[in-house]
């Protein structure tokens, strides 16, 4: 007899499937967190989008938006992600929010 772990069905190692697993709740929790954060963030832009809309300004604010990519920019490098990345996430968030914005700005 080996003091080796028995593989599971899977041909995977059942120290290895724990660690999975443990990893993979973790994961789970983060992911729940994104996007619970997500949702107060654009309950916050809602609220941009109808003030806005209440003074007619326009729904994009370039200027914001650019100190905001840099911003984002700034923290991923200091988090060790890649920027690129933090960039094209808040691009694609900054284009929903807008979206939003016109909505809104149509309904007023």
């Amino acid at each position: 007899m080996t003091d080796q772990p028995t593989p599971s069905p899977a041909g995977i190692d059942d120290a290895v499937r724990a660690e999975l697993t443990r990893l993979r709740e973790s994961i789970d929790n983060i992911d729940a967190a994104v996007v619970h954060m997500l949702a107060e963030r654009f309950k916050a832009t809602q609220q941009v989008g109808r003030l806005k809309a209440e003074h007619q300004l326009p729904p994009a604010d370039p200027a914001r938006e650019r100190r905001q990519i840099d911003r984002l920019r700034e923290l991923a490098l200091s988090a060790n992600l890649d920027p690129v990345f933090a960039e094209k996430f808040l691009n694609f968030i900054i284009a929903e929010v807008i979206r939003h914005h016109e909505a809104i700005a149509k309904e007023a």
